[in-house]
């Protein structure tokens, strides 16, 4: 059994589309990044690539390269379950916390998860997203950003 912690974060600004597990959310800003900045794909990404130790997105697919810019980061997940399955490893599970003052985001956890469990060929009860506030604290809290923890158990 291997365990992987992942972590991602991406600033909140105007005039982009606000993606989190795939879901376009309806809110006033949106997440900067080269991708499509989906802190909890990210997240899920680094915490499956370091159980696994494939290093990180970042090496995978660098914010220098052309071809991922503006890239759905669903297409980004299921090439690390590629890696992941050339490896023979089995995902376990999955447990991720996202973390942002607004917009509140029980509403799409149902569909986050089976985009995120359609990418990675498992199922739903293998993958609990949760989400909280920061209670206005910090730059979550004072929503300028949004983040993400996941942490995942590889077999």
């Amino acid at each position: 059994m291997k365990i992987g912690l992942g972590y991602d974060v991406h600033k909140l600004v105007k005039n982009r589309d606000l993606i989190l597990g795939g879901v376009k959310i309806n809110h006033e800003k949106g997440l900067l990044g080269h991708s499509d900045a989906d802190v909890l794909l990210h997240s899920i990404m680094d915490a499956l690539l370091g159980a696994a130790s494939l290093g990180d997105i970042g090496r995978h697919f660098p914010d220098t390269d052309i071809q991922y810019k503006n890239i759905s980061s669903l297409t980004l997940l299921k090439k690390v379950n590629d890696l992941i399955n050339k490896k023979e490893y089995k995902i376990i599970n999955i447990d991720c916390c996202i973390i942002a003052q607004r917009p509140k985001i029980f509403p799409y956890i149902n569909e986050m998860k089976n985009n995120i469990c359609s990418s990675l060929n498992i199922t739903l009860d293998q993958l609990n997203i949760k989400a909280t506030t920061e209670e206005g604290l910090g730059f979550t809290g004072k929503e300028e950003g949004i983040s993400c923890q996941s942490i995942c158990l590889l077999n």
